[in-house]
């Protein structure tokens, strides 16, 4: 499973950013004012947004996977040291077992070990390294149990009971959050069948007639009203989705990217 480096999201954000600002530059200068500028800067906000997009997306599978793997690693450990195995053994130990994305880790904090790094230090890299929360809540308890000696596995046992805990919980969360992401999701095809249902049946059939006064805004321009409030509406609602699913407005971008490009295929088909 890949490993997301800050300076590669760092980097995939300035690139899409840059380029999608080439191409909005590109759209006022030479399209400004109709129907083509908005869709070019439509698709330039998903360029900005989709690479970082699956930047997070890979990122966030593989800060899951090292703390799911974190409550099978403490249950070696412990294994390990009622043999009688110090707890830098232990770990030297358990980095030759299949922990998935955390084995490579393990075995870096190992190897820096050999090279004569100190266990702590080792320890607070792999700390800074990972960057999971679960990881900087045990790093810490983890130096302490070395530092204190004695039966060191009586701490790693509830430790990995409480790591299992905290994953059910996150889990449990994230069902019960689904109705509600699930709510955001209807309620913008409801909007999208209200504004398309709307355009086919009213705006189109009273085309020019007077209204108080006033002709009725043309479906050209009722279009590009429709098209810009379904890109704010998925935008935004895909943010809220994400807050309230996973904790983070970054996580609500894919959600954004799916709402938006959906709308833009409902107009299309159907206005």
């Amino acid at each position: 499973m890949l490993k997301v480096q800050k300076h590669m999201k760092k980097t995939v954000w300035i690139s899409s950013v840059s380029l999608a600002v080439i191409m909005t530059l590109f759209a006022y200068f030479m399209f400004f004012g109709t129907a083509a500028f908005d869709e070019i800067v439509f698709f330039a906000l998903m360029t900005a947004l989709f690479p970082p997009t699956i930047m997070n997306y890979l990122d966030y599978k593989w800060r899951k996977a090292v703390d799911e793997h974190l409550p099978d690693l403490f249950r070696s450990i412990v294994q390990a040291q009622e043999t009688g195995m110090t707890l830098p053994k232990a770990l030297e130990e358990a980095s030759k077992r299949d922990y998935g994305p955390l084995t490579i880790e393990l075995r870096k904090m190992t190897a820096q070990i050999s090279w004569g790094m100190t266990f702590e230090g080792a320890l607070m890299t792999l700390g800074r390294r990972v960057n999971t929360v679960l990881i900087q809540r045990t790093v810490p308890m983890i130096i302490e149990a070395s530092r204190a000696g004695g039966h060191v596995e009586r701490v790693f046992d509830p430790m990995g009971k409480f790591i299992q805990t905290t994953l059910l919980l996150d889990k449990e969360r994230r069902n019960q959050t689904r109705p509600y992401i699930a709510i955001i999701y209807v309620a913008f095809f409801v909007f999208l069948l209200t504004i398309i249902l709307l355009f086919n049946s009213f705006f189109v059939s009273i085309e020019g007639l007077p209204i108080l006064g006033s002709a009725v805004m043309a479906p050209e321009d009722m279009q590009r009203t429709f098209f810009h409030m379904t890109a704010i509406q998925a935008f935004f609602g895909g943010l809220v989705a994400g807050k309230m699913g996973e904790g983070t407005m970054n996580a609500g971008l894919k959600h954004s990217l799916i709402l938006m490009l959906s709308g833009y295929v409902a107009l299309k088909l159907f206005l």
